[in-house]
């Protein structure tokens, strides 16, 4: 399958973004010199989710923590966040 690479992007709400980074910001308590990244990807390959969202905090000289939802934007709650950190079984 070909990418389109002139297909229009969606783009996310800013306001939804703010929220979400909002929430990392509140749960994971980064340092200020540390910038949380909040990105929604497409995926067309086998066993890949449709649409997940990426959270990454980004900090100089350390190396990026990535978090990845199954949702998009719109869909992330504040409980999603809230467990981020949390072991998975």
């Amino acid at each position: 399958m070909l990418n389109n690479f002139f297909e229009p992007r969606h783009q996310s709400d800013p306001r939804l973004v703010e929220q979400v980074k909002s929430w990392v910001h509140q749960a994971l308590h980064p340092d200020e010199d540390t910038s949380i990244m909040v990105t929604e990807l497409r995926c067309s390959e086998p066993g890949c989710p449709p649409i997940e969202t990426v959270i990454a905090l980004l900090k100089t000289a350390h190396p990026t923590s990535q978090y990845k939802i199954h949702k998009t934007i719109a869909e992330i709650t504040q409980e999603d966040i809230a467990t981020l950190t949390q072991p998975t079984d």
